[in-house]
């Protein structure tokens, strides 16, 4: 990384050497997980800028991100964020899931660039990168502060998470959608016990994140449920799909989008195909026939977007939102350098 986006938190540290190469010299704190957080490393650093802007040209439904967080200890073994940790030249796999950054000046950088001279108001979206709610967010409130600047600036947001520490936030949220238009969606993309052990063992259950849902639209927040990513022979079963779906309905989504089988740009692929061989060592030769590059074949693709149509005219006919079969193949997906540019 050639130019430097984080400063020194604190200027007594800046006599110690540095503590990774990636921030050409600069120094972060580093502060040890204790008790439930045993274990794991908080990265302490100041951003210069918060909000990332995307090209236009960028394949995505939104331009403007906000990331608290860069690392989760949900420790989802597909995640395409993997790769911006190798970015920083920090470790790719446990460490992704142990060594979280933690951008402390978060609340009072975009409090500053949402300045009305400055900004024009645009929607931001929250959980591009890593969770916006994952677990050490009980102990830093970060998260729960950009909504409140979010809130008081009028700003429309969306947030996407797996957690439930979102209801947390239920009366705050409900009062930002009161006066701007937010969304609080939750990734969803199995109901399997087995298959959300093996590649989501940090997250809460599945289930325990459709009762959050139902508890967010009780308190009057507008919510709806991602079922993605589809893991080709451990999720993409039509009853499998089907119960998310009927589920998700039930809790009362708003929404229900979804439909991407996994995608696996390298670093991830090589982190996900080593946890599988553990978990479904009888996929493992599968797998690596499907992704000699970052997409599952387009029939795989297809097929999925087949069954998750049905099941969304089966429990909810309108609103859906699904690629169509016989759409092109998923956009490629946008690197570290494209999705947080805002370190």
């Amino acid at each position: 990384m050639q130019d430097v986006r984080w400063q020194v938190e604190d200027e007594a540290e800046a006599r110690q050497p540095a503590l990774f190469p990636s921030l050409a010299g600069e120094v972060v704190e580093r502060r040890p997980g204790r008790g439930s957080f045993q274990g794991m490393e908080f990265l302490h650093v100041r951003a210069r800028t918060i909000v990332n802007t995307l090209p236009r040209s960028a394949p995505l439904p939104f331009r403007h991100t906000v990331n608290a967080y860069r690392g989760c200890s949900h420790a989802c073994t597909y995640c395409f964020a993997r790769p911006s940790h190798e970015w920083l030249e920090l470790d790719i796999g446990e460490g992704f899931e142990r060594q979280v950054v933690v951008k402390v000046n978060a609340v009072e950088r975009l409090r500053a660039e949402l300045e009305p001279r400055r900004w024009a108001g645009e929607p931001i979206a929250m959980g591009t990168n890593t969770d916006p709610y994952q677990r050490c967010e009980g102990i830093y409130g970060i998260t729960r502060g950009l909504v409140e600047v979010l809130s008081d600036a009028r700003n429309p947001f969306s947030v996407l998470t797996k957690s439930t520490l979102v209801v947390r936030d239920r009366e705050l949220l409900a009062e930002a959608g009161r006066r701007t238009s937010v969304t609080v969606t939750f990734s969803v993309g199995t109901l399997d016990e087995e298959v959300w052990r093996a590649t989501e063992p940090g997250t809460p259950h599945p289930r325990r994140r459709l009762e959050a849902l139902a508890r967010l639209r009780a308190a009057g927040v507008r919510c709806g449920v991602l079922v993605a990513p589809v893991l080709p022979g451990l999720s993409d079963g039509a009853d499998q799909l089907d119960a998310v779906v009927a589920a998700a309905a039930a809790a009362g989504a708003s929404t229900i989008a979804g439909g991407q089988v996994v995608y696996l740009k390298p670093g991830t692929r090589e982190v996900f195909l080593g946890h599988l061989a553990r978990t479904h060592p009888e996929l493992l030769a599968r797998y690596q026939h499907w992704y000699q590059g970052v997409y599952a074949p387009r029939d795989v693709r297809r097929r999925v977007s087949r069954l998750l149509e049905e099941a969304l005219a089966r429990h909810r006919p309108r609103p859906v939102t699904v690629r169509r079969r016989g759409s092109p193949g998923p956009p490629r997906p946008p690197g570290p350098e494209q999705l947080d540019l805002a370190l």
